[in-house]
């Protein structure tokens, strides 16, 4: 439930590959985030009143600081997600390496990110850190993506979907790959994967669709997914400046 809450839309944490959204999409994250924290308090204060200070309501007290994506709550929580690692016990612990590249990465220390999930780049996949990994393996994706390094994105990329065919993020990379490679029809492909997944209530994913369908000379396409996004935000920037 907290992993939930700290990134309700599962999106990509370091957003380095993320388009900026428009002041309206923005705002209305802000005032979520805002009440995100206050229920990630209550939780977490329910959790520790019901199992105690154990390691996994230590690592979700780390994530909670991330999410704040401030520089002092960053090194807060990497020295306490070190400080777990260095324990023989945990030294391979997927929550907090995740974590640490996690923390890394608010610190702009990218390196350092990609070499602690490279870690877990090969573990093999397991019920109990499932979550952990899925986000391990898309956030060294797009570190790779980043660096122009699309081969090693996309076999961090097939892992995921070989355990999550249902994983909106994979197919949004996926996505940015073909655009970045001009193979618009494959782009379509993968972000129409994503729209339909998330209902087809997402404005930014639904952009890239449009922006993809309009580049592959299908117009119509192109037309209808705009009205869809902008029947749910009409002023929408992107759709607006750039499509339209």
């Amino acid at each position: 439930m907290i992993e939930i809450c700290i990134n309700p839309e599962n999106e990509n944490f370091a957003g380095e590959n993320v388009d900026m959204d428009g002041d309206l999409i923005l705002k209305e994250k802000q005032l979520i985030h805002k009440r995100v924290t206050y229920v990630l308090r209550k939780l977490l204060l329910e959790l520790k009143s019901k199992y105690g200070a154990n390691l996994n309501t230590r690592i979700f007290s780390n994530l909670i600081r991330l999410a704040k994506r401030s520089k002092l709550d960053a090194e807060t929580a990497l020295n306490d997600f070190i400080e777990i690692l260095t324990d023989e016990r945990f030294k391979d612990h997927a929550g907090a390496i995740l974590g640490s590249a996690m923390a890394y990465l608010v610190l702009k220390q990218t390196p350092r990110a990609r070499n602690q999930l490279k870690r877990i780049a090969k573990t093999t996949w397991n019920f109990s850190d499932a979550e952990y990994l899925e986000k391990a393996w898309l956030l060294l994706g797009d570190i790779y993506i980043k660096a122009g390094k699309f081969p090693s994105a996309s076999e961090m990329l097939d892992k995921v979907l070989l355990y999550n065919k249902s994983c909106t993020k994979a197919y949004d990379l996926y996505g940015y790959i073909a655009e970045k490679e001009q193979n618009y029809r494959d782009a379509v492909k993968n972000f129409e994967k994503a729209w339909l997944l998330t209902s087809k209530l997402n404005p930014v994913i639904g952009y890239k669709l449009a922006f993809n369908n309009m580049k592959a000379k299908r117009y119509a396409e192109a037309i209808d997914v705009c009205q869809i996004v902008l029947n749910k935000y009409p002023n929408y920037p992107k759709i607006r400046k750039e499509i339209f």
